[in-house]
């Protein structure tokens, strides 16, 4: 199936990819725009700070009013080869004594911005007039008169009455060349950007496709798993490290549902084989019973050896029932106080007559009380019990061991009898696994008694295991701290 509508891994990726170098592209530009606009303003500033420090030095020149009336043709041939450059000069009646033809900048601007001069006292200001923009200092620059001094067309007339020595100064640069490089260098930018973007976006998809092309490979092998190919694993060597832990956790994930699956089908192999033995049975039976007339004995007999078939195959499909619900978690103890002492005598009365036919005695050592399912616990001693003196040698001894640890409480049960081979020892507890298939079905039972055991010690928090070594087989159960705290509430019942 096709999983759509959803962004892929690799767009998003490359989406990222465009995205940050975008950014980095965007802010190299800034940064560069940056540096040329203040290199240029550096530059105008040098050049207005010079003509400034000259137009200081010249009006310190000025002595008389006539010197201060003929200073535009000295500063005119100063400003020669200087395109651009405007010039303002303001009397302290706010008027024009020197203008170059651009410098049209409003007096009480000049004034206003104009500061005592000093190195540290010009600062740049950028002034618009129209389409035109400048970059003016302005500063307020003394004069060489010593005394009164009255300006324009009023010198001759009025000599005495306006005090002039100081006067007020507009350097400008136009920075309309300036204006128009960083507008070709800004659209160079943008396109320039424009254009990485789309060749880093090709580039990080084609890299994003190379560097996920593990991730497909998995994806691929995985799609080749289906229950006849469950061994089927991931390569975790030839993947990157990044991919090598998830490719291990599938192989893991495989691994187990392939051990599920296989105890599924040799389950239902096992149920399938344990059923048809006895439904052929009772079919051959019946029908050898129907080929002619019988005595109402025979019938009776044969009514109640089918009887026998049915009351096993009813507890079959009873025990596969309770593994079903423990497999799924509803087996659920009601617990309570109990003596375990005095259970396993009363087990031992139940299984005496069985054992007195071996002559195997039945042994107690030991106690212990714990909470716990009284039936459910006697159960699965019983079906311990039931093992051990079915496969005890004639005349020997069925012990059964109590004790209390600091971890909880043990219950041993011991026969002697023939070995479990080492490889078997780990499948006791399967369903339906018998170690020698060729005993009678009749002696051995349905195969599942230690099965259901073990699923009634899981569901106490216990655990069950088995050792067989010089004659002598072991069945350990052990059951925690908190399945023999007496105080611990029951679960709730189902």
């Amino acid at each position: 199936m096709r999983v759509t509508g959803r962004t892929s891994i690799a767009r998003r990726l490359t989406l990222l990819f465009v995205a940050a170098s975008t950014a980095v592209l965007l802010a190299l530009g800034f940064v560069v725009a940056s540096s040329v606009e203040q290199h240029f303003e550096d530059l105008d500033m040098e050049v207005l700070v010079g003509k400034m420090d000259l137009i200081r030095q010249t009006l310190v020149t000025v002595k008389t009013p006539d010197a201060l009336s003929h200073i535009g043709h000295q500063l005119e041939h100063s400003l020669v080869g200087h395109h651009g450059l405007e010039v303002l000069i303001i009397g302290a009646d706010h008027t024009r004594l020197f203008a170059t033809p651009n410098a049209t900048f409003p007096v009480d601007q000049v004034v206003a911005n104009a500061a005592p001069h000093s190195s540290n006292a010009l600062r740049p200001m950028v002034w618009s007039f129209g389409p035109q923009n400048f970059r003016v200092v302005a500063a307020e620059l003394p004069t060489g008169l010593p005394g009164k001094l009255i300006s324009g067309q009023a010198l001759e007339q009025q000599r005495d009455r306006y005090q002039l020595d100081t006067v007020w100064v507009a350097v400008a640069t136009d920075m309309a060349h300036h204006q128009a490089y960083m507008h070709a260098f800004l659209q160079t930018l943008w396109l320039f950007v424009g254009g990485a973007a789309v060749l880093t976006g090709l580039l990080g998809w084609a890299v994003v496709r190379r560097g996920l092309a593990p991730l497909r490979a998995m994806q691929v092998q995985a799609q080749g798993v289906n229950a006849q190919q469950l061994n089927q694993r991931l390569p975790v060597e030839t993947v990157p490290r990044e991919l090598a832990e998830l490719a291990q956790s599938l192989n893991d994930m495989l691994a187990r549902l392939q051990d599920a699956f296989q105890r599924l089908s040799d389950f239902s192999s096992d149920i399938a084989h344990e059923l048809r033995t006895p439904v052929s049975n009772l079919l051959t039976q019946t029908q050898v019973t129907l080929t002619r007339e019988r005595s109402a004995q025979t019938y009776r007999d044969i009514l109640e050896s089918n009887a026998e078939e049915f009351e096993r195959m009813a507890r079959m499909i009873s025990d596969m029932l309770l593994l079903a619900k423990a497999d799924n978690g509803l087996v659920l103890p009601q617990r309570e106080p109990l003596v375990m002492a005095t259970e396993i005598r009363a087990l031992f009365d139940y299984f005496e007559a069985i054992a007195e036919e071996k002559n195997i005695t039945l042994s107690l050592e030991g106690d212990c009380k714990l909470s716990a399912d009284r039936l459910m616990l006697r159960r699965a001693v019983a079906n311990l019990l039931s093992n051990a003196v079915r496969h005890a040698h004639p005349s020997s001894t069925v012990s059964v061991s109590l004790q209390t640890l600091h971890t909880g409480v043990q219950i041993s049960v011991s026969n002697v009898g023939d070995d479990i081979a080492p490889e078997h020892i780990d499948r006791v507890f399967d369903r339906f696994f018998r170690v020698d298939p060729a005993r009678q079905r009749s002696f051995e039972g349905t195969g599942l008694g230690l099965a259901i055991t073990q699923s009634i010690v899981t569901a106490h928090d216990g655990r069950i295991r088995a050792t067989s070594a010089n004659g002598l087989t072991t069945f350990t159960v052990s059951l925690p701290l908190s399945a023999t705290d007496e105080s611990h509430p029951p679960p709730p019942a189902v």
